[in-house]
């Protein structure tokens, strides 16, 4: 048994294929015979769809497309994974197809959420003392894993939201009017996402007047006396708002209706619309023009402008998820560990998975100022170092090459 398989599960970022590509590397690197790619994720794999990676990698110039690859190229999902007392045949469906395939190693590239699968096959794996080492690399543009400190793929989406926001703010001066911009970044309990929006203060731009985050209740009533306030000095308010902004009580300001499109597989709720709704209410309290801009999937999926710290993170991440996997290391994540913010430096690690499965890590509250309406510079010089560095896109036609996997069933 000498073959690998690898899964990538929950949203994509515009760096989660870095981790896919580093971690395909290095297995080959450790000489595995094959490296298996699960489609959709351990989902697709239940339901027999995987491929051979070395069917569409064939050199470096490979590798280096599937990098710069937005999306999930393996496809995902959002499938938890039910306990085996529960479920048994889940999991000997599973085992079968892993001794079907010979494999050693299984490598699940996720959030905290899919590490509680890397926890669950990792366990039932002991109980049956079966040899396959089951590690996670970390992913997820929300920042909100446990241990690590940042994930891959929270650079380029930092960056990004950053750039857009300057942009955005240029957009919003042109004309001499009252008008309020409110800007919806994604961040179901963690607001780090939206913080990064304080990035686009600079000499050359002003930076946006309020940030508002799910780690701090929200007020409609005070945020609408603030932007008056603003208002009474300048023509143009510039508000960057998490998408699950909650109330004192915990109740999202949005009525049920509108702020969700029901739940996922972990019951987390489907956010969407705080940005128009918080507009809308502005506009009409204080009469004055408001819009309500929703950065959506843009945000995750803009490969074309990644931070290269954050691609060369995430390379290593999976290579490094890999090489403790053929060390003989299971039930662990590879985690980023920062030595030093100023010159940045880093190292890789890994940790125990129940240390992270399942657990969110949000905004320390001392770095979120006043009054909950901005983020110090202590989350600056956290922030800026990963969104460092550009990586210029291959590009065919005019426009950037990606990595294709045909999505058939089997072997």
């Amino acid at each position: 048994m000498n073959n690998v398989i690898i899964g990538q599960s929950g949203g994509p970022t515009a760096a989660i294929n870095a981790t896919l590509a580093g971690a395909y590397a290095e297995a080959k690197k450790q000489s595995a015979d094959r490296v298996y790619g699960m489609l959709g994720g351990v989902k697709g794999l239940i339901d027999g769809n995987y491929i051979d990676m070395d069917d569409y990698i064939n050199d470096d110039s490979d590798i280096s497309i599937l990098v710069q690859t937005p999306s999930a190229a393996l496809g995902s999902c959002r499938y938890k994974l039910p306990e085996y007392s529960d479920e048994p045949e889940t999991y000997e469906k599973l085992f079968d197809i892993f001794k079907k395939l010979e494999i050693s190693c299984f490598i699940y590239i996720g959030g905290n959420d899919s590490m509680d699968t890397i926890a669950k096959l990792s366990a039932y794996a002991e109980s049956i003392k079966s040899p396959i080492r089951f590690m996670g690399a970390p992913k997820t543009v929300d920042n909100d894993l446990a241990v690590t400190d940042h994930t891959p793929g929270f650079g380029s989406a930092a960056k990004y939201i950053a750039a857009t926001v300057k942009e955005i703010i240029c957009d919003s001066s042109v004309y001499d009017i009252k008008s309020i911009t409110v800007i919806e970044i994604m961040g179901r309990n963690a607001g780090w996402l939206t913080a990064s929006a304080a990035l686009a203060k600079g000499d050359d731009c002003v930076g946006v007047d309020l940030i508002y985050l799910p780690e701090c209740a929200f007020e409609l009533e005070k945020c609408a006396e603030t932007v008056r306030k603003l208002l009474d000095k300048k023509n143009t308010v510039v508000i960057a708002v998490s998408e699950a902004l909650r109330d004192k009580n915990g109740d999202y300001i949005v009525t049920t209706g509108s702020v969700h499109a029901g739940l996922d597989a972990f019951g987390h709720k489907i956010m969407s619309g705080t940005g128009q709704f918080l507009a809308q209410y502005l506009g009409k309290t204080l009469g004055v023009k408001a819009r309500g801009i929703e950065i959506n999937t843009l945000q995750r999926s803009a490969a074309h402008f990644a931070s290269k710290q954050d691609l060369d993170e995430s390379f290593a991440a999976g290579a490094a998820a890999v090489r403790a996997a053929f060390d003989g290391k299971t039930a662990e994540m590879a985690v980023i560990k920062r030595a030093s913010d100023t010159p940045y430096e880093y190292k890789i690690e890994t940790a125990d998975i129940n240390m992270i499965a399942n657990v969110e890590k949000t905004i320390p509250r001392e770095w979120i100022i006043n009054d909950g309406t901005g983020v110090g510079e202590d989350f600056i010089k956290y922030c800026r170092p990963l969104i460092m560095g550009e990586v210029m896109p291959i590009i065919k036609d005019g426009l950037p090459v990606h990595m294709k996997f045909n999505k058939r069933k089997g072997i």
